[in-house]
């Protein structure tokens, strides 16, 4: 198997295990990425996902070698136009490329070690950006950074990747999926529907007008107002005082 799904807690590690090819993704791993993805998605006791590699590599995209991938509804690489219900982190080591990139950027966030290496590689065997990276790249960097490194296909390091909004956090060598667990935990302390449905609100209303994102913003909330109660009970109560954390 060259994808290991792990329930850590409340967290689920999907690993991509294919060290004699860099972690590049075939067929048969695709197909592996996209039901470990639903299997997160339909499994009560996970909270949240985490998508790494073994071995100190994240993913350099798409084999070459095999070049066996093929135009699903789900995407090339087994899950990148899928939309889970909740949130997903990408823990990055090592180069993270071509369709690795692609693959983290489909992630809600990303925590890099910082030897981490960034970059539309696919640029220099004329390989298109099919999974997702020519639409979710600007909106994270903006329009200009995204073009500078889709049309040049050059190196972007994890400081760089920091100081442009492409990783969330740049923690020591080794320890991206450590930190990525202890995110995953801290955000797993919050209450989770309103969780999901304030993430929901964010993607359905990325791009739209305000007016239609304002509306989607409305509804989303209208669906949670009882877990607010809830919250309002609590906070009457004394807790999360002062800006304390709540358990």
């Amino acid at each position: 198997m060259t994808v290991r799904y792990e329930l850590r807690g409340n967290v689920a590690v999907i690993s991509i295990e294919r060290l004699d090819r860099r972690n590049a993704i075939n067929l048969e791993t695709a197909d592996l990425l996209g039901d470990a993805w639903l299997r997160f998605d339909s499994d009560e006791e996970a909270c949240l996902g985490i998508l790494t590699g073994a071995g100190g590599m994240f993913s350099s995209g798409a084999d070459l070698k095999d070049f066996d991938l093929v135009d699903r509804p789900e995407g090339f690489l087994g899950f990148t136009r899928m939309t889970v219900s909740k949130p997903t982190i990408a823990a990055v080591e090592g180069y993270c490329v071509a369709g690795g990139l692609e693959m983290a950027l489909w992630c809600d966030l990303r925590v890099a070690g910082e030897g981490a290496v960034f970059g539309c590689f696919e640029r220099r065997f004329g390989v298109p950006l099919a999974d997702g990276g020519t639409q979710r790249l600007p909106h994270l960097v903006g329009l200009s950074r995204a073009m500078d490194m889709v049309l040049t296909g050059r190196q972007v390091d994890a400081g760089e990747a920091l100081s442009i909004g492409m990783a969330d956090r740049v923690v020591p060598n080794g320890t991206a999926l450590d930190a990525a667990l202890e995110l995953a935990a801290s955000i797993a302390a919050f209450p989770q529907p309103t969780v999901r449905s304030d993430r929901m609100a964010m993607l359905e209303g990325l791009g739209r007008p305000l007016a239609e994102g304002l509306e989607i913003e409305r509804l989303h909330g209208l669906g949670v107002l009882d877990i607010a109660a809830e919250g309002s009970e609590r906070f009457e109560k004394g807790a999360g005082r002062h800006g304390a954390g709540i358990v």
